[in-house]
């Protein structure tokens, strides 16, 4: 098992149900990990790769950076799903979650994540829209698989949210905290993703193609500031518990983070009801 390394780590394990193993920073080296930790930080890091890669591409080849043929799709898309992986990874350290269901959900998670950038970056190379694209059979199956893989994200990430409010998270005050509001925000993310997946569904299925690709807009940017609280978040309690400062101290600093995280999100939500 897993020792925790902080200052603190006393007082930390007095708060730390008995069958949690102590979480690890986000800096842990890589042998102080287990098996499907490493895996999962292992395909975070090459989706972040692949999307760097593929902003050079951009940068070669050209062409527009918005609309639904772009190479846009598989920069954001893999440098937004790879970092999610590992973030998810670290900050599930902190749950009560038994270690055999963990390595299970991680294992699915880094899978679906794999399966969502790899049908995304296909599409670009076809020179295709990645999402609600039933042209032709095959982009259809693409697009199917897509959808369905967001449903399993939802599945897993919520199934890890829920856990992380049933349980005191482990940690000091201020990372309890950070993770249930990380995954609380995670929510909006998810389910603001899932209302772009189904408004586009229902338009390309009653012949409105080119309205399903404009549909999702509005809800964008909700959707990508809300999905990495759950790095920002627990990224800022794990630094604070690094200083000399005082638990109530941290506390009220990820307490006021949190709050304006919120403030982002709910900007990010009038401006979506606005404009669609």
């Amino acid at each position: 098992m897993r020792t925790e390394k902080s200052t603190r780590g006393s007082g930390e394990a007095a708060r730390r149900p008995a069958d949690v193993p102590a979480p690890a920073g986000p800096l842990t080296r890589l042998p102080g990990l287990r098996p499907v930790e490493r895996f999962c930080h292992a395909v975070g890091l090459l989706l972040i790769l692949s999307g760097l890669a593929h902003l050079l591409v951009f940068a070669v080849d050209g062409g527009p950076w918005y609309g639904p043929v772009s190479w846009r799709k598989p920069v954001t898309f893999g440098l937004s799903f790879g970092a999610t992986l590992i973030a998810v990874t670290w900050v599930t350290s902190y749950l009560r979650v038994g270690p055999r269901l963990r390595t299970v959900l991680l294992a699915v998670f880094a899978a679906d994540c794999v399966v969502e950038v790899g049908g995304i970056t296909l599409q670009a190379w076809r020179r295709v829209p990645s999402h609600l694209d039933m042209e032709t059979p095959f982009d259809t199956v693409v697009s199917m698989t897509l959808a369905v893989g967001g449903g399993v994200l939802v599945v897993l990430l919520t199934v890890f949210a829920v856990a992380s409010f049933r349980h005191r998270p482990a940690g000091p005050a201020e990372m309890a905290l950070a993770v249930r509001s990380g995954f609380a925000i995670l929510l909006v993310a998810l389910a603001s993703g899932a209302a772009m997946i189904a408004r586009g569904v229902v338009l390309t299925r009653t012949g409105h193609q080119e309205a399903a690709y404009h549909s999702t807009a509005p809800l964008k940017p909700l959707h990508g500031v809300s999905l990495h609280a759950v790095l920002v978040l627990p990224a800022l309690a794990w630094l604070l518990s690094r200083t000399s400062w005082s638990e109530p101290t941290r506390l009220r600093l990820v307490a006021a983070a949190t709050g304006c995280y919120v403030l982002a999100v709910i900007a990010a939500g009038v401006w979506a009801v606005l404009t669609y």
